[in-house]
């Protein structure tokens, strides 16, 4: 399987300047775990996720105050649509994250998560366990 079948296609775009609070307000509208910062100042992306809000808040600090370009991942390793899940699999692994952003002819077209690969995975490993047995 591909990145392209478990990726998610709804991709949320924020600035750097967006509160936290902003920020955890469109994922959660979205019931998705992750944002994609786009700063046109440095033509740079990002990726804000809720365990970055969740570390912002526990360290005591005001989602009203903090914005998402201080909480940005800026370091990112990107996806393809063409990558297998193992090697997304693989990438969030050995970099310690659960979201790869996907590009796409130098434009984000999707976010693929451990969850998504999950999902994927567990119905074509049930029906592998099923063959087996026959």
């Amino acid at each position: 399987m591909l990145v392209r079948d478990a990726m998610s296609t709804v991709v949320l775009t924020i600035g750097p300047t967006h509160t936290l609070r902003q920020a955890a307000r469109l994922m959660s509208e979205r019931r998705i775990g992750a944002a994609v910062v786009l700063d046109p100042d440095t033509c740079g992306l990002g990726i804000l996720t809720e365990r970055d809000v969740l570390n912002s808040v526990g360290r005591g600090q005001s989602p009203d105050t903090e914005i998402a370009g201080t909480h940005t991942t800026t370091d990112v390793v990107f996806a393809t649509p063409a990558w297998t899940l193992e090697d997304a699999a693989d990438a969030m692994a050995h970099g310690g994250f659960r979201h790869l952003i996907v590009m796409e002819r130098g434009e984000p077209t999707g976010i693929v998560s451990v969850r998504d690969i999950i999902r994927c995975w567990a119905p074509a490993r049930r029906a592998a366990t099923q063959e087996l047995a026959v």
